[in-house]
């Protein structure tokens, strides 16, 4: 009885862990495919018509095009003058102009372009004193109070995963920088904390 206990245990751990590790992989692919059969839906028409028949894949070949395209134009000082009039037309839109700002700053923050956004990762006292947060500099300033100057940094903490968080004006003072790069920064929170080295902070 214990041997048919200890292999259903056995084949348990293993199944679970086999899941752990098939299932990333295959999500990806899953939404790689979605993305791949989606905008062939989109253009396909189009070139139906153009050639006469259906051709797989050259939807997903567009798409690429086309972000490639948007690409270079970004990257030059004609381009960004022409996003930037189409950012001003947008938010004009009643409702879009609601939406847009907001998801605009949030992909902006994790682009390789903004990499600068997030100078540092450091932790911080919150919700309340004792308890340690990781959070983002992406700011730093003098505040100028009733009792004198002090120096602070502008912190961005994620409360839900990398989505949403708070962002807070704390006393440099109070800030423990830990040596992690952004992108280890980015792992550790993803992880749910199970990528936190084991010392921090990292010298």
């Amino acid at each position: 009885m214990s041997d048919r206990a200890g292999l259903r245990t056995w084949l348990k751990l293993r199944f679970i862990a086999g899941i752990f590790v098939t299932l990333p992989a295959f999500v990806t692919a899953w939404i790689l495919w979605i993305f791949w059969v989606k905008i062939d839906d989109f253009f396909a028409p189009m070139y139906s018509q153009m050639f006469g028949r259906p051709v797989p894949g050259l939807g997903f070949l567009t798409a690429l095009a086309i972000i490639l395209l948007m690409g270079t134009v970004a990257r030059n000082v004609v381009g960004r003058r022409v996003l930037a009039l189409g950012d001003k037309l947008l938010l004009r839109v009643p409702v879009f102009r609601l939406l847009y700002p907001s998801i605009k700053m949030l992909i902006d923050s994790f682009s390789p372009e903004r990499r600068g956004s997030f100078k540092a990762v450091v932790l911080v006292q919150h919700p309340r004193e004792g308890t340690w947060a990781f959070a983002f500099v992406t700011s730093e300033l003098v505040l100028e109070s009733p009792v004198g100057k002090g120096e602070m940094v502008t912190v961005f903490i994620p409360t839900n995963n990398l989505y949403l968080g708070d962002v807070v004006v704390v006393p440099r003072s109070d800030v423990i920088f830990t040596g992690l790069t952004v992108e280890e920064g980015l792992r550790v929170i993803l992880s749910a904390g199970t990528a936190t080295p084991m010392r921090l902070p990292r010298v």
